[in-house]
């Protein structure tokens, strides 16, 4: 009987940030050989110290390194075949970095550039969310133009930013609301919520499945893709009241996107794709380009919304 083949040496970039540390448990998890890209091996943030022990104490390994040092990514590089990177909106832009690093390591068998959301290509909304769409766009551009092997992940919503707020995009990070709910539009397109242990977890099955190479994998958990009135009413159900819904036209909140500060303009913008022209499930995934997770995967149990709001009572 073949034994099962050794799993693909993964390096994380990034993985100490909101995704990247789940998709490094994850990986760790799945019996890869999982390394980190780290800054600063003894931060002094007790947060980020608890976190790499936790990663070192599940075998993971911390290498010393910098997406502004090119030795020391190209070091890091060579010693892995699937190079995952998960950098938050600040680092975005130095990607290409990455790639070049990649091309003259010569070595790697996938790249997985930090996508982690709508799918860029098939967005419809304003600055400043146009402007970062945009840059993942010409990074794409670039992976595929340099020839290297890649899967783009295409997870949509965070089901931690937006569903603790019960969809309310101006009380992000504020629990949920204790009397009325703002929704943008008219609260009828659909969105897609995935709970972030679950973006991990698919994401590292992808990494050495043939039919993801070069291709998109969408999220799209089917108890998932909801309007924000259908998560309204479910949370109304299970608290047993009713909350007042303060309307905002897709006008005010392009002039509310225009004065707000960053993050909130961000947060904005990215809603009015999201929960306003439903851009996360309003096309068909084709074969040509993409494939979804939880269709891949059946055996992957997901959160659903309806069990992740029960955390939230």
């Amino acid at each position: 009987m073949a034994l099962e083949k050794e799993r693909s040496r993964v390096l994380v970039i990034g993985g100490t940030g909101h995704i990247g540390k789940h998709v490094v448990a994850a990986s760790a998890r799945r019996g890869h050989p999982t390394s980190v890209l780290i800054r600063d091996v003894a931060p002094s943030d007790p947060a980020k110290m608890e976190l790499l022990k936790s990663f070192i104490d599940s075998g993971v390994a911390l290498i010393k390194g910098d997406l502004f040092d090119h030795g020391s990514l190209v070091d890091a590089i060579r010693g892995a075949d699937i190079v995952i990177s998960a950098v938050g909106p600040r680092q975005l832009a130095e990607q290409p970095r990455i790639v070049m690093a990649i091309k003259e390591a010569g070595n790697v068998k996938r790249f997985l550039p930090s996508e982690f959301g709508s799918d860029v290509e098939r967005v419809h909304t304003v600055d400043p969310a146009a402007t970062l769409y945009a840059g993942k766009v010409s990074l794409r551009r670039l992976i595929e133009a340099e020839g290297i092997p890649h899967t783009y992940v295409c997870c949509n919503g965070f089901a931690e930013t937006y569903l603790p707020s019960i969809g309310d995009v101006t009380a992000v990070g504020a629990g949920p609301p204790s009397a009325k709910i703002m929704v943008l539009g008219d609260g009828d397109a659909k969105a897609v919520f995935v709970v972030e242990e679950d973006i991990a977890a698919y994401t590292v099955r992808a990494v050495d499945d043939r039919r993801t190479l070069n291709k998109i994998l969408y999220m799209r958990p089917p108890a998932n893709v909801m309007s924000h009135k259908e998560v309204i009413s479910m949370w109304e159900r299970k608290v047993g009241r009713t909350f007042q819904i303060v309307r905002i036209p897709e006008a005010d909140l392009l002039k509310m996107i225009k004065e707000a500060a960053f993050p909130l303009n961000i947060l904005l913008s990215l809603a009015l794709s999201i929960f306003v022209r439903g851009d996360q499930a309003n096309f068909e995934i084709e074969p040509s380009f993409g494939v979804e997770a939880t269709e891949l995967y059946p055996d992957l149990r997901y959160t659903t919304v309806d069990e992740y709001l029960d955390r939230l009572l």
